[in-house]
């Protein structure tokens, strides 16, 4: 009998033991993602982006192309809106494209490694990495992370990243503001490692031209009705409207909002135009923003900061001397009610 429970006694034990060894630690699962990111020759991945910073949610189907070291291929497109963007990053620089409007913006930037970038895996590795103060969790299939981020609108702050337990691919990527309420959702729909590309993938002229063959309805689609002007929710303490003037332009009309006061800045808006070149417009000093319902190009000549857009067929053009970047962010996400002050 004593043997007996001995030998059930010993094999508890054993069956501990194992178990304990399957089981991977934090530090293991850190070392193997960085190893990860390192190794890999790149990715594509599908994603529904969510975005509750307005009144309702929107939501952008997001296709990500990554070839190692530094190609990026990021679409964006908001359905019900008719709006779709590309970010990509070749050997000929970062751009922004708009092929409803045959409009692109070029700029000398290293995007995306400035900032966090919720839909772009190693980015979100990277946050793992670098935050000390991460915290982690396991459950049957799933590694969860806590970390904080790297945003420019610091409102964002925190987040929680999960991969498949079973390869470390990403799942979800939610971000918080200071409060933990949910602000931003990206749920990974399809993610293949190393994957293949072809020759072109990342070409500009390529991607323009491909991308307006889907899009001609929306192309066809310039609005003449009279435009409206919109006014941004988010105004600096201190400053206040001073003038709204409409100007004859050649194509129709624009509307200039000039703002004054302890923080001076000019809105400007006017409808928006198939351009009939393609050729990029080049921004030096100057990166793509996230501005939540579109990506704008973000320039400074280093007296002005300026942002400008495209949304809902409207040309928007954001400048200043007096703010900060984060400030100008906030102006811009407020014309269309997105920004959580």
């Amino acid at each position: 009998m004593k043997k007996t429970i001995a030998l059930m006694f010993s094999f508890i034990l054993l069956l501990g033991v194992l178990t304990a060894c399957g089981e991977k630690t934090q530090e293991d699962i850190i070392e193997e993602l960085g190893n990860k990111i390192k190794d890999m020759s790149g990715y594509k991945a599908e994603a529904m982006m969510t975005l509750e910073t307005g009144k309702e949610p929107q939501q952008y189907e997001v296709e990500i192309w990554h070839m190692q070291p530094s190609y990026y291929r990021v679409a964006l497109n908001n359905a019900q809106k008719e709006q779709s963007q590309i970010i990509l990053r070749n050997d000929e620089g970062v751009f922004v494209l708009t092929p409803a409007l045959n409009k692109s913006f070029r700029f000398q930037s290293d995007w995306p490694e400035n900032n966090s970038q919720v839909y772009l895996y190693e980015s979100i590795v990277n946050d793992i990495l670098m935050d000390p103060e991460r915290t982690f969790t396991a459950t049957d299939d799933y590694y969860i992370f806590q970390t904080k981020t790297n945003y420019t609108n610091k409102n964002l702050q925190q987040q929680e990243i999960t991969l498949s337990k079973k390869d470390l691919t990403p799942v979800s990527v939610k971000i918080m503001d200071v409060e933990l309420k949910v602000l931003v959702t990206v749920d990974f729909k399809d993610f293949k490692l190393n994957a293949s590309f072809n020759d072109g993938d990342f070409d500009m002229d390529r991607n323009m031209t491909g991308a307006q063959l889907e899009s001609l309805p929306a192309m066809a689609g310039e609005s003449d009705e009279p435009l409206t002007p919109l006014f941004p929710m988010y105004v600096p303490d201190g400053t206040m409207l001073n003038e709204s003037e409409e100007v004859d332009i050649e194509d129709g009309k624009r509307i200039v909002l000039s703002y004054t006061g302890d923080k001076n800045f000019t809105l400007i808006q006017q409808r928006s135009r198939v351009r009939q070149a393609s050729t990029p417009m080049h921004i030096t000093d100057g990166e793509p923003v996230d501005l939540g319902f579109t990506i704008g190009a973000l320039s400074s000549d280093g007296q002005v900061s300026s942002v400008n857009w495209s949304y809902e067929g409207v040309d928007f053009f954001l400048a200043s001397q007096d703010m900060s970047t984060e400030e100008m962010m906030s102006i811009a996400k407020s014309v269309y009610g997105t920004q959580v002050k």
